[in-house]
């Protein structure tokens, strides 16, 4: 036994796996010390804007949570009303503005366009996107759009694990993956919730309870370095600061039932909302860059009755954990805030859909509980503890994101008494929802993921082995050719086989070479068959695959080769020719291969009932 344990330990691991585990770790925490420092440049661009446009031009000072403090001194500036009705309208001028001109894919909520980009542009995302959205969605949300961190700073992480990618020309698969990394850091550095957010970048790519497990390990190393990074400026604690919440009645479960009813409901009611506002700004025919001013002037009607909808409204929602905030006010914050999103984002503007639909569901939640405490004096219910499950519940449902939702708002909140009743009302809201998805790029599962076909492709033929296509096929003995077989018989042979590529063997039966198909082709082209040309002018070395080889083997031989077909040899005897295979019986086994499946997976024909059964 060797006394060092180091070289023990080199012996047993593989030094690819130790090679590969260093380029992982060093590349998700480039692109996690990054998004950390991209989330906090947002940060203090976020709260720039809303310290010049809602307080200072305004005089509106909203509430901010429990857990950050403003970076700016409050200026005192009084309260005007009618600013608040400009105010959104200017920034939203500003943000479609900066938009149109710069980078259109930045516009509306950045989460989409990122999960669009891993499913549909192999993780490209242009590298003036990330600034651009930072920009545009500083000035929507702090002019008071309605609009969530979440969003801007997804496609900020991503954009930088993209353009890292591209920059050390990585393939599709890697860039992917860095570009999901990249979203997740950039979610739990601002959210204070590293586990959710790598959890939120796998599952939110897929409508359906499915996770992309391969981007899992990547974005949990960028998380926890982008969430430190973050953390050390910001501080270690929750985003919002919550009382003693305890779940130790089971007779609750009745009023979270009602509850998942309701947020439910209200998921519903803002995914039509927003996606029926975005259609008709759509479809109006004003200038694009116009459209976010329109958007933000109607936010502005909506600030001048209720301000406390506009915004990212995370104040009110600690309020109403705290139980400081009455039904009438959640109840119409919770209406109000809809629609307001569907005006800031849904017209054009930049901003994330996560936050608001938070904010709903607490606000939501809130007013819920406040209602059955007074129906039900007698369980001792807590409508802080609704308007935090009302949180998790809300999102679930409208984003189809039920696991990473559950953890997220208990570390947003510090609070994992709650998880229960969360579980219950996440996946209750999210069953009822399933036919409605916020994010409107999700693909159902990896099934049907245009990332994976590749994969599925994969997966299939590896299962298949060449000899199992050589099995159903013709030994080649009926078309080898000798050196000397002119063009004549080789045509001939090329119409009767099926085949345009031929093993040349000599008097014995071994192989010395092959006529590929395409010289072939050429040959028959420019010259007469009777014309002086044999197969050994047409001859290249042979190009060969084995019985035990797998039919993913053959098609990237093939493809590297640019043939259609290979000559199958014996493994034993490579000189030995046993038969060819084609591009085509490739094709057909794999079709033979998802047939087969289909009808094993298809149920069994019931026995005929009666006395004869």
């Amino acid at each position: 036994m060797s006394r060092n344990p180091l070289q023990a330990l080199q012996r047993m691991v593989p030094q690819a796996l130790v090679r590969e585990l260093w380029r992982t770790l060093a590349l998700s925490a480039l692109v996690g010390v990054v998004a950390g420092l991209g989330a906090i440049a947002f940060f203090t661009m976020l709260e720039a804007g809303r310290w010049f446009f809602l307080e200072l031009m305004a005089g509106y000072h909203p509430a901010s949570p429990g857990g950050e403090g403003a970076l700016f001194t409050p200026p005192a500036t009084e309260l005007r009303r009618w600013l608040l009705v400009l105010v959104p309208a200017l920034g939203g001028l500003a943000s479609g503005a900066l938009v149109f001109w710069l980078a259109p894919e930045a516009e509306g909520h950045g989460t989409d366009a990122a999960i669009q980009a891993y499913h549909h542009k192999g993780g490209q995302i242009r590298k003036r996107v990330p600034l651009v959205k930072a920009l545009s969605a500083a000035i929507t949300i702090g002019s008071g759009g309605s609009g969530g961190r979440e969003g801007p700073i997804a496609q900020i992480g991503a954009g930088f694990g993209s353009a890292l990618a591209r920059a050390l020309r990585l393939r599709p698969h890697e860039r992917r993956m860095l570009m999901a990394a990249g979203m997740a850091a950039g979610v739990g550095a601002i959210f204070h919730a590293p586990l959710a957010g790598a959890l939120f970048s796998a599952e939110v790519l897929y409508s359906d309870l499915d996770l992309e497990v391969e981007v899992l390990i990547p974005s949990v190393i960028c998380s926890i370095v982008a969430y430190a990074v973050f953390a050390l400026w910001s501080g270690w604690q929750p985003l919002f600061t919550t009382p003693a919440f305890t779940f130790s009645n089971p007779l609750e479960l009745g009023p979270y039932l009602v509850l998942a009813l309701a947020v439910a409901g209200g998921a519903i009611l803002y995914v039509r909302v927003f996606y029926g506002l975005r259609d008709a700004f759509h479809g109006l025919r004003i200038p694009r860059m116009l459209k976010p001013a329109l958007g933000g002037l109607g936010v502005g009607v909506i600030a001048f009755f209720l301000p406390e909808a506009i915004g990212t409204g995370y104040g009110l929602l600690q309020q109403a954990i705290d139980g400081r905030a009455g039904v009438g006010l959640l109840l119409a914050v919770a209406g109000l805030k809809i629609l307001a999103t569907g005006l800031s984002i849904g017209s054009g503007g930049s901003g994330g859909v996560f936050g608001p639909a938070v904010v709903i569901g607490g606000a939501l939640g809130g007013g819920v509980g406040l209602l059955l405490q007074q129906v039900l004096p007698g369980l001792g219910l807590q409508p802080g503890a609704f308007a935090l499950v009302g949180m998790a519940g809300f999102f679930a449902a409208a984003a189809n994101t039920p696991i990473s939702t559950i953890i997220m708002v208990s570390e947003m909140t510090g609070n994992y008494q709650l998880l229960v009743p969360s579980m219950w009302v996440c996946f209750l809201a999210y069953m009822l929802c399933r036919r409605h998805q916020l994010y409107e790029h999700q693909v159902p599962n990896r099934f049907q993921a245009p990332s994976h076909l590749g994969d599925m492709l994969e997966a299939v033929l590896r299962r298949i082995p060449v000899a199992r296509v050589l099995a159903t096929r013709a030994t080649t003995q009926a078309w080898e050719v000798r050196p000397g077989t002119d063009l004549h018989t080789l045509s001939e042979l090329f119409a009767r086989s099926g085949y345009s590529s031929f093993p040349v063997v000599d008097e014995a039966g071994r192989l010395q070479s092959m006529v590929h198909g395409r010289e072939l082709r050429t040959a028959l082209a420019d010259h007469a068959p009777d014309q002086l040309v044999v197969a050994a002018d047409l001859a290249h070395p042979p190009l060969t695959i084995t019985p035990g080889d797998d039919l993913f083997l053959a098609i990237r031989r093939m493809t590297a080769q640019r043939t259609d077909e290979l000559i199958v040899v014996d493994a034993g005897e490579p000189t030995r020719p046993l038969g060819l295979i084609s591009r085509g019986d490739v094709v057909s086994a794999y079709h033979d291969a998802l047939v087969q499946a289909r009808d094993s997976q298809a149920p069994a024909s019931q026995p005929p009932e009666g006395p004869g059964a």
